[in-house]
């Protein structure tokens, strides 16, 4: 069927809110390690996803998906071993005063139920997050998604601070004094909260800032501005759903690499490979007390056999296949190879990441740091049609995301830099 009767049939019975990727949509129809595979049969080097963590159709996750799915699939409401033992590995990841877990089945199941936890467990109800965030879908979660809602949507109950970008904001200032600045805002939400009769419950950060853009953030910065939170009676809630689960190379999760315990752990996306899985992570206090205020917490398809299975593969995965120490090799060699493009390209303004996440800052110039969201989007749907997915992010659409999954290697690295290199060459 030719893709454009498929695209009018999903608009009739999906509707055009329903986004998709690039000008003319991909029509894909298998997957396998990095690559994607269209109708057609053209090959796609997937340098973007992170829901197929460990590579596209793995064959240890779907394997250990088919053998539980063949033996048994039901509700929390039972004993069964892999919700138990997946949770026991699981927490092992964290620090020892993060011990224990809840299950959802998303990111946004994930985020709502830690601004439940936050806002019951304080008896506060400010939440403060960053300008153009993303934390999931649910009514609660939109609020505090500034990418999606609007002051008004969002209300009494959540404030924003400013996106942090040293890239334009650093001028003559040392690593110390731009920490503070950055800090000195969450102190300015706090502030006005309580000049509304407002107290703080938690500050709501993805661990990457991964929408925002991927900024270098500035050493001493989330210290102090969790510390502020917590001074305030509030507590600190990690979004890990982009950048956990060893993405960032040096650490397993994002908010290791930053220095920073949190309160609240949320994560999601890579967690089950594709397979719905996602969960809180919490400190033992407020997970007892939340408990208490609220006799039962039951999501029917939370922490399934099914799902745990998959987790707990993924988990096998990740370490037999070396995949932490890959995003760390790996990532260090594509971050030189763009280093090396922007050198060459005078629309690449910086280049930044960690591990095996990147973010490619397009401009108009280079004195002025012009953002250059024509461009990027340009970039973004050549690079496509070269047979290399990519995205962008960034309050101006202007940062090239490069976030591939974990098996990729420098050869994939190469195919990718090589034809960046060849679509900039032609704008």
């Amino acid at each position: 069927m030719p893709d454009q009767d498929l695209l009018q049939r999903r608009y009739r019975v999906l509707g055009k809110r329903a986004p998709l990727f690039y000008d003319e949509p991909l029509h894909l129809v298998r997957g396998e390690g990095v690559w994607l595979y269209d109708a057609e049969g053209r090959r796609y080097l997937d340098a973007y996803n992170n829901v197929p963590h460990v590579g596209h159709c793995h064959p240890r996750i779907s394997d250990a998906i088919a053998r539980q799915a063949s033996q048994l699939n039901t509700s929390t409401r039972y004993l069964h071993e892999n919700i138990v033992a997946y949770g026991e590995r699981l927490v092992s990841t964290f620090d020892a005063s993060l011990p224990m877990v809840m299950f959802c089945c998303t990111g946004s199941e994930a985020n709502e139920l830690a601004l439940r936890i936050a806002r019951e467990c304080t008896g506060n109800m400010g939440i403060i997050c960053t300008a153009h965030s993303y934390h999931g879908n649910t009514a609660a979660v939109v609020q505090v998604s500034s990418f999606l809602s609007t002051a008004e949507q969002r209300g009494r109950y959540v404030r924003t601070i400013p996106v942090i970008d040293p890239y334009r904001e650093r001028g003559d200032m040392s690593e110390d004094e731009l920490a503070t600045r950055y800090a000195d805002e969450v102190q300015k939400a706090i502030d006005a909260f309580e000049a509304d009769g407002v107290r703080v419950a938690g500050l709501l950060m993805c661990s990457g800032l991964s929408c925002e853009g991927l900024p270098d953030v500035p050493a001493g910065y989330l210290a102090r501005a969790v510390e502020k939170v917590r001074r305030a009676g509030g507590v600190y809630i990690s979004d890990e759903v982009q950048g956990g689960f060893a993405r960032f190379g040096s650490h397993f999760w994002g908010h290791q690499k930053l220095g920073v315990t949190p309160d609240i752990v949320t994560m999601g996306k890579p967690m089950g490979n594709g397979h719905p899985l996602a969960g809180v992570v919490a400190r033992r206090e407020l997970m007892e007390d939340f408990a208490e205020r609220n006799p039962m917490y039951f999501n029917t398809f939370a922490g399934n056999p099914v799902s745990c299975a998959a987790g707990m593969a993924v988990l096998d995965v990740i370490a037999d296949e070396g995949l932490q120490g890959n995003a760390q090799t790996v990532g260090r060699y594509v971050l030189d190879m763009l280093r090396g493009l922007a050198d060459k390209h005078a629309a690449i303004g910086d280049v930044r990441g960690s591990g095996l996440f990147f973010a490619v800052e397009m401009v108009e110039d280079r004195v002025a740091k012009t953002p250059a969201g024509g461009v990027a989007r340009r970039v973004v749907n050549a690079m496509r049609e070269r047979g290399v997915l990519i995205s962008r992010i960034g309050v101006h659409d202007n940062i090239l995301k490069i976030r591939p999954p974990m098996p990729f290697s420098t050869a994939h690295a190469d195919q990718l830099i090589d034809t960046l290199d060849a679509v900039l060459c032609s704008l």
